[in-house]
């Protein structure tokens, strides 16, 4: 395994957010504000941009509970 992959892995294992109620809404609002981050919005969190991805930071944003988001019920 490459580094991404092995970073990635490891930070999946890590990432235990009480607020999330699944692991698909994680990722769906990680990549919701990995798109926000690649069209140039300022990261929440102190990690270099230059160094990591987008998606890398997002995560690491979600994971911290920088990221609000709301649960809408769909009739």
């Amino acid at each position: 395994m490459d580094d991404n992959n092995q970073e990635t892995g490891d930070l999946n294992e890590e990432i235990e957010v009480p607020e999330m109620d699944s692991k698909y809404r994680m990722i769906i609002v990680a990549a919701k504000r990995s798109k926000q981050l690649q069209k140039g919005a300022r990261p929440r969190i102190e990690m270099d941009p230059q160094k990591h991805k987008p998606t890398r930071v997002a995560l690491e944003e979600v994971a911290s509970g920088k990221v609000n988001f709301t649960i809408n019920d769909a009739d």
